[in-house]
């Protein structure tokens, strides 16, 4: 199998990087990027294609939309003449896949893909949709390469990704949020920057080990680590009257309704 990717930024390094770190050849791996020092910086780093020539694509099986949202319109426009058979997968956020597929010019062979930071170390997860002209064999190479960087869903319908995007795609700065708040009650509690971070993280790190790895729902897992009187239990106490559970769900129901006004406002262009 042969890959062109077409864009050169952070999640499209994180995709080669863990492609490459499987086992993928890098001579199979084409990446087309206008900008020169990304061009010879992805050479460097991972042995790599590049060229800023997008006719280049046509010689893979696979193209990788890796720009951003605002850009594609403009290169599926261009990219459409070049197509024939090869599967299309784009990892652009909000762009639905029947506003490619009119960019495209009707290509139809198309699957749309919301993966997540924890990419760039090959612990992220991906959610995947394919359009009915898609094959099997085309299905299951999509998801060989985002296996690369993490786990994989397949979503049944497209309207789902939005909620994905709200849970797995931004998810991640809302861990990053607490473990910040986390790290600011440490440290307004008398604790150095150091032991606070320290202890933030590993705190998250186990628990989410624990989690995934243990039969008990969280909902059980947390029960265990709250004894009757104590000071889990003040602290849970705390969270609930200022309504944190609540807030959370508000959160992401915010990023999910922001998703789709994303997809109907860059469908319209």
């Amino acid at each position: 199998m042969t890959v062109s990717f077409i864009g050169g930024g952070n999640m499209a390094n994180a995709l080669i990087s863990g492609l490459v770190k499987k086992g993928f050849k890098a001579a199979n791996i084409n990446v087309v990027e206008s900008d020169a020092a990304k061009r010879q910086q992805l050479q460097s780093d991972f042995g790599v294609r590049v060229t800023d020539q997008l006719p280049s694509v046509t010689q893979s099986d696979v193209v990788i939309l890796a720009v951003k949202p605002q850009q594609l319109r403009d290169v599926s426009i261009f990219l459409g003449s070049l197509l024939s058979k090869q599967l299309l997968i784009s990892i652009a956020a909000g762009v639905r896949s029947q506003d490619l597929a009119r960019w495209l010019g009707g290509y139809q062979t198309i699957i749309r893909v919301m993966p997540n930071t924890p990419a760039q170390i090959q612990m992220g997860v991906s959610a995947l949709y394919a359009l009915p002209a898609v094959s099997a064999a085309q299905r299951a190479s999509a998801n060989s390469l985002l296996r690369a960087v993490g786990d994989t869903i397949w979503l049944d319908e497209e309207e789902k990704m939005d909620a994905v995007t709200a849970i797995s795609g931004s998810g991640p700065a809302y861990v990053f949020y607490f473990i910040e708040a986390m790290q600011d009650a440490a440290i307004g509690l008398g604790l150095s920057p150091e032991q606070a971070k320290t202890l933030s993280l590993q705190t998250f790190l186990g628990a989410s080990h624990l989690a995934a790895q243990s039969v008990l729902s969280p909902a059980e897992l947390r029960l265990q680590v709250t004894s009757k009187g104590g000071t889990t239990e003040q602290a849970l106490m705390s969270m609930e009257t200022d309504g944190i559970r609540q807030s959370i769900i508000e959160a992401a129901r915010a990023a999910a309704g922001r998703s789709r006004e994303l997809g109907d406002l860059l469908g319209k262009n």
